[in-house]
């Protein structure tokens, strides 16, 4: 069974040591902290690398973040791997939950998550499976 998950959420991101300085690479290397409230009470650390363009609106970026918290009062830990483009200011943001990555009551936890950003807030939209208790 799918269950939907929404609430808001609180992020940080930091620069962190580059490891490619090459001025035309136009990459960069960050840290992520956040704090999920509503359904999902939790918080994550993770890193996210990014690449710009010459191209004012075009750029990507991956991350990778482990959550620990409560989703839906179910204790536990799972990883989000993010891949988004934006392309001309057009942007595609894929996140999902990795593979046999929950721990606790959370194992066996599939989905993908959507970012929200409105009014300079963030939000998550969060569509999961957990298995069925035997």
């Amino acid at each position: 069974m799918t269950t939907r998950a929404h609430g808001p959420f609180d992020v940080k991101i930091n620069p962190l040591q580059q490891y490619n300085t090459d001025d035309g690479a136009k990459l960069a290397r960050m840290s992520i902290d956040k704090q999920f409230h509503g359904e999902l009470e939790a918080a994550s650390q993770g890193e996210m690398l990014s690449a710009g363009t010459d191209i004012k609106g075009s750029a990507g970026y991956v991350a990778i973040e482990r959550v620990t918290g409560t989703l839906h009062g179910r204790s536990g830990g799972f990883t989000l791997q993010h891949n988004a483009t934006m392309t001309r200011g057009a942007p595609a943001l894929n996140i999902i939950v990795v593979p046999d990555s929950g721990t606790g009551q959370l194992m066996g936890l599939t989905g993908n998550m959507n970012i929200i950003i409105a009014d300079g807030k963030h939000s998550y939209d969060f569509e999961y499976r957990l298995p069925q208790p035997a």
